[in-house]
């Protein structure tokens, strides 16, 4: 009997290095290929993590696996698809997620079209999270990306935006084990990542420097810092705010005459809301917080403190064309609610939440206030502890 072949994402890393073992282990066909997405070092902490030591670190694991091993150039993908749309993001005064765009656009999409080219029946990545499917009554395969059995590892809120066409052909090798045993593995097989600390960087790229990658096409342009008072009239609550999800969603407005100048900054585009570091403003009781980015007027609004009402918001909105089902037999239509968990960033302990859905917008509405809401990051929700749908923060 023909063996299934099975294409992994080889990154350098000890999680993907382990899953092509396993999966060797298993009886399948096994190839690994590299991604390279980036060829410019000037904005890359090389030291940290290049890309040249990570290909080299993969090639040497397939030739301790015995497995095929190619480099495959997705430089020219990545830029149209990933970086165009950060810095377009940034501009804006929004914060993208790079990884979970990654996952959508380069390694489930070119990097599976360029494995089914090589009749590979699968691709495979070393993420910690899990699937499964069962057959609903028409006999259609339904499938469900789980999360990982290591709680402090899950990455499903990264492959948030997959749909069941690519969750047909991904495998997930290690999801059903921890860090520590997958450490384990590797030091056991002798592999040379066993003790390769984990990338911190872009998908596939390296650990950047991001005020340097975004000063290459976002110039720096003097503004203002306006700090907010923890009670200024802004956070006045409207009687109907409780049973309102409109007015519980809407962002704080506001203005230069809301506050008091406390200093100046190179550019409202760098920033982002909840960030601390980076400000230059000193001599405060408390440390000062981003609360707010103002992109047409170049201003950015502060907060002292953690506790600063500007952070928390009880629910956001995220637009119709925004809205991702991985789970489709469970969209909700026009005036349809739904209880759920979710998270607004990785690692985040799962929110008690409802979505509401109308006929333009779906409003999410949390039990407990929420921490620096993002405008272009995802929200993710789940049924216990099946992800079944994501979408852009509005």
């Amino acid at each position: 009997m023909k063996k299934k072949r099975v294409i992994i994402g080889l990154s350098g890393g000890v999680d993907s290095s382990v899953a092509a073992y396993l999966l060797k282990e298993q009886g399948y066909e096994v190839i690994g290929l590299f991604m390279k997405n980036w060829h410019d070092e000037s904005v890359t902490l090389s030291k940290e993590c290049p890309w040249l030591e990570d290909s080299n670190d993969a090639m040497l694991v397939a030739e301790k696996l015995c497995i095929p091993f190619q480099t495959v150039d997705l430089s020219k993908e990545y830029k149209e698809r990933i970086i165009d749309y950060m810095f377009d993001e940034y501009s804006k005064g929004r914060t993208p997620n790079p990884d979970i765009l990654c996952n959508r656009e380069i390694k489930f999409d070119v990097f599976l079209k360029i494995a089914l080219s090589l009749e590979a029946d699968y691709v495979a990545t070393g993420h910690y999270c899990q699937k499964d499917s069962f057959n609903i009554d028409s006999g259609k395969e339904v499938y469900r990306l789980l999360a990982g059995k290591d709680k402090s590892k899950d990455q499903s809120y990264f492959l948030c935006q997959l749909s069941q066409k690519q969750l047909s052909n991904i495998l997930f090798p290690i999801g059903h084990l921890n860090k520590e045993q997958v450490r384990k593995i590797a030091q056991k097989q002798n592999l040379v990542t066993a003790e390769k600390k984990d990338s911190q960087g872009l998908c596939f790229v390296g650990k950047v420097r991001l005020p340097d990658f975004l000063q290459q096409q976002l110039k720096p342009k003097t503004g203002k810092i306006i700090e907010i008072p923890n009670d200024s009239s802004v956070y006045f609550k409207p009687e109907n705010f409780d049973n309102d999800i409109i007015t519980r969603s809407r962002k704080f407005r506001y203005e230069p005459s809301d506050g008091i100048e406390v200093g100046q900054h190179n550019g409202a585009h760098f920033y982002t809301i909840g960030q601390r570091k980076g400000l230059g403003v000193g001599g405060n009781l408390k440390p000062l917080f981003i609360i707010d980015t103002d992109v047409d007027n170049n201003t950015i609004y502060v907060g002292q403190g953690k506790v600063h009402p500007g952070l928390f918001r009880f629910a956001l909105r995220v637009s119709k064309s925004d809205i991702h089902w991985i789970r489709n037999d469970l969209r909700l239509n026009s005036g349809e609610n739904l209880s759920v968990v979710a998270r607004i960033r990785y690692r985040q302990t799962l929110q008690e939440a409802t979505l509401f859905q109308t006929e333009n917008t779906m409003y999410i509405s949390f039990k407990n206030p929420q921490f620096a809401i993002t405008s272009g990051q995802f929200v993710a929700w789940y049924k216990e502890k099946e992800l079944v749908g994501s979408g852009v923060i509005t």
